[in-house]
């Protein structure tokens, strides 16, 4: 008697699936059941695709990060430092408000509650925040090299703040902050953004 094949599965629908678990309940509260319920698999399938519950999350976080490119474009294009800082903290008020995704960040929230067994995955996500920091810094450091901030000011420190911002909003909207809220903390933050000659101009 023949066996059965395994049942294909659509990777990315996977992924988004498991992506939501993993939002819901971070990385230490999602359990394997939960997870394979949500992506319409089995174990086997799960650990065949993805080695196990690490491999998976990471490919999650790929794809999360793959998902957010187009922002991080947008972000990234703007003309000017300040309508830089705007855009990533309005878009980033959006996003963690937005009724189609758990409330938070992926990136700070899959990392909550990690006990033995899981010391790898807080580095992990802080590698994953530090890309989009570091992104920052070199939008910055041209900025200033363009006369768009004061050359007194230190890239390095401003894409830091901003990220810190930007996860403390995370947290916030976590513990149910609505996007109204979250609004007025980014419009604060892009009105202590300082500019250079050329922006002033």
């Amino acid at each position: 008697m023949a066996m059965g094949r395994p049942r294909a599965f659509n990777k990315d629908v996977a992924l988004d699936r498991a992506m939501n678990v993993f939002w819901r309940k971070g990385y230490e509260g999602a359990s394997l059941s939960e997870l394979t319920k949500a992506m319409g698999i089995n174990s086997p399938s799960l650990y065949a695709a993805f080695g196990n519950k690490e491999g998976l999350l990471r490919a999650a976080l790929d794809r999360y990060v793959q998902l957010r490119a187009e922002f991080m474009r947008f972000v990234l294009d703007a003309p000017n430092a300040r309508e830089t800082a705007a855009r990533i903290l309005l878009g980033t008020a959006d996003k963690l408000t937005d009724p189609d995704n758990p409330p938070g960040c992926l990136l700070v929230q899959a990392g909550l509650a990690c006990g033995s067994g899981s010391e790898a995955i807080p580095p992990e996500l802080a590698c994953r925040r530090a890309a989009d920091e570091e992104a920052l810094r070199h939008r910055f450091e041209r900025a200033k090299t363009e006369g768009d901030l004061p050359p007194t000011s230190d890239p390095d420190v401003m894409a830091r703040f901003l990220s810190t911002v930007l996860q403390g909003m995370g947290v916030q909207a976590a513990a149910g902050a609505t996007r109204d809220d979250l609004r007025k903390i980014a419009e604060l933050t892009i009105e202590t953004f300082p500019v250079g000659a050329l922006h002033k101009a």
